[in-house]
């Protein structure tokens, strides 16, 4: 089903709460939730209330977010919810892509810590952590609570996992964003989530603005792919273990080859998750597979000689054998700071990957050709 045709609504289950009455006023863009089926957005006199569905439990909520102008006196009767004063100051963050957003949106200089940020590649960001204004935070997974409380920090902008917690930094009594834009299966869907943190920066009109030209982008882009007279196969990534991880029909990635004008080869695993197979299963279902796309984090890059010494049987594939592998290393790219962002971005390389001819003197962004050495 081609991507760009669907347009979803949101049904969440309003929990308890009293909320005051709507206002009363023209349409407003950013109220209107198209692609992501995560989150909803609802306006009142005195507040703005953002509901976030679970993305385990579909008929339940994972947080509802209270937004109330830090300018104003707190309303003596809101409904239950996580309270927060915005716009957003003093902002701890688990990942680069949501530093990446908010650097976007341009209050980089709100975030005053980052878990990892040895993954960031940004030049900003980077800046902001020499300078010492932006303090390192440790693992995302365990991150230094105690640094975070010395810096001030007043919001946790942090990626939800199912059954998961975020350990003692629940205990400080600091909001928590729970940012779970990477459950989206859609690629606008994911995008969509700017509004949100728009919402919580005091940067609508800037989120408005950057979503609705990525989904013009996007959307003419479907179109052009939609013109190929040929759908080739596609294989995504390699074995990691002793299992291939092998997206699923309803994933992003699966949404992504779609709307390129590819058919994904595993296009009858159902789901969004990604299923664990043993590499004889992905060789005989996918070996014939007109395309493989990679994506590696090393200084060096990654060569047909690599691919074959770290595991020969990978020259079976009549991808490997017709040199038709593509990688993209996110080492050296701003791929994952920009694509969830701008899908556009992606997109119009996975185009150039499958259809060069549509994109003539096109140069990629993340993908390159495979070398031999």
């Amino acid at each position: 089903m081609k991507y760009c045709l669907l347009i979803l609504s949101v049904c969440l289950v309003a929990a308890c709460g009293q909320p005051g009455k709507p206002l009363s006023r023209p349409y407003t863009p950013s109220d209107s939730i198209r692609y992501a089926e995560g989150f909803r957005i609802e306006r009142y006199d005195d507040y703005v209330l953002v509901e976030v569905a679970d993305p385990w439990n579909t008929s339940g909520l994972l947080q509802r977010y209270v937004l109330v102008d830090r300018n104003i006196p707190l309303p003596s009767a809101l409904p239950k919810g996580t309270v927060i004063r915005t716009p957003l100051r003093n902002i701890a963050v688990y990942t680069s892509v949501h530093a990446s957003i908010i650097e976007e949106l341009g209050e980089a200089e709100r975030i005053i810590g980052l878990c990892e940020p040895q993954y960031i590649n940004s030049t900003a960001i980077k800046e902001l952590i020499r300078s010492g204004h932006i303090a390192d935070l440790g693992m995302s997974t365990a991150p230094n609570v105690e640094k975070m409380i010395d810096i001030g920090t007043e919001c946790i902008i942090a990626s939800p996992f199912q059954n998961a917690g975020y350990g003692q930094a629940e205990k400080l009594g600091i909001p928590i964003v729970e940012a779970a834009d990477y459950m989206e299966s859609l690629p606008l869907g994911r995008a969509e989530w700017t509004l949100f943190y728009g919402l919580l920066l005091g940067r609508e009109e800037e989120a408005d603005s950057v979503f609705h030209s990525t989904e013009e982008r996007y959307l003419a882009l479907c179109d052009l792919a939609a013109t190929a007279s040929v759908r080739p196969t596609v294989l995504s990534e390699k074995r990691y273990g002793s299992f291939w991880y092998v997206p699923g029909n309803d994933s992003n990635t699966a949404h992504f080859f779609g709307d390129a004008g590819a058919e994904y080869i595993f296009g009858n695993i159902e789901g969004q998750g990604s299923t664990p197979l043993v590499f004889e299963t992905v060789l005989d279902r996918a070996g014939d597979s007109d395309f493989w796309l990679i994506k590696y984090n090393q200084s060096g890059e990654i060569s047909y000689d690599d691919l074959r010494m770290e595991y020969a049987p990978y020259e079976n594939f009549d991808a490997f054998r017709q040199r038709n592998i593509y990688t993209c290393n996110t080492g050296k790219t701003l791929y994952y700071e920009e694509f969830p962002m701008h899908p556009d971005y992606l997109l119009k390389d996975l185009i150039w990957v499958f259809h060069p001819e549509l994109l003539p003197g096109y140069a990629p962004r993340y993908y390159r050709r495979m070398v031999d050495k």
